[in-house]
């Protein structure tokens, strides 16, 4: 009995320990980040990602920089880079955390980030995986304000190529917006930005004449 009560007690001490030096991690990542210091951050996601090796998050963060970075490099081979290493850690975090909404918005993303790269090359195949890829997660978590203005922001894109009205979107972009106040993130370290991008989405798109 005491021998399996000083192994328990360990057990918990030790996962107490791993618990306490993870959020360490990730708490110095975020402040790189926040500190323009995104591709610090990167590393320090993606070391924190060898080491929690069942934890989707680090994965994630390590994708989510990529991508977001990429939207403005105009060099192919350094976009071709950072789309490929960001395609490698969302594979990673997709396997750990199935059906999860925030993943397919960021896979949505990194896909979008190949078409304002080169629309004539990438538009055609992989603006349908895209509206798919929304969908699904609107499917999953239609509460989601990431997935909520994602998606409506995808749409609303869409209207504006083709040269149609994208007044009907202004509706579902406030609601989206309106999300941002009350979702709750799912746990600690769970995603939980775009509320500013979305506000001057909905303030360009939505102007009232």
């Amino acid at each position: 009995m005491k021998k399996l009560l000083f192994y328990s007690t360990l057990f918990i001490t030790l996962s107490s320990f791993a618990q306490a030096k993870f959020d360490q991690g990730m708490e110095q990542a975020f402040d790189l980040w926040k500190n323009d210091q995104p591709w610090e951050a990167a590393n320090l996601f993606e070391r924190i990602s060898q080491a929690e090796k069942e934890n989707w998050l680090p994965s994630f963060y390590v994708a989510q920089i990529n991508v977001l970075y990429s939207f403005s490099e105009k060099n192919e081979e350094k976009l071709s880079a950072q789309l490929n290493k960001a395609q490698d850690f969302l594979n990673d975090a997709k396997s750990l955390s199935k059906d999860n909404a925030e993943i397919l918005v960021l896979q949505a993303q990194l896909y979008t980030a190949w078409i304002v790269f080169d629309g004539a090359k990438y538009g055609m195949t992989m603006s349908p995986k895209i509206s798919q890829l929304y969908e699904q997660a609107y499917q999953i978590e239609p509460d989601n304000p990431r997935v909520a203005s994602g998606k409506v922001e995808w749409e609303l894109g869409t209207a504006r190529w083709f040269g149609k009205d994208t007044k009907p979107f202004c509706e579902d972009l406030q609601k989206a917006v309106n999300l941002f106040d009350t979702y709750e993130p799912k746990g600690k370290f769970y995603p939980n930005g775009g509320a500013e991008y979305a506000r001057q989405s909905l303030a360009q798109n939505c102007k009232e004449e």
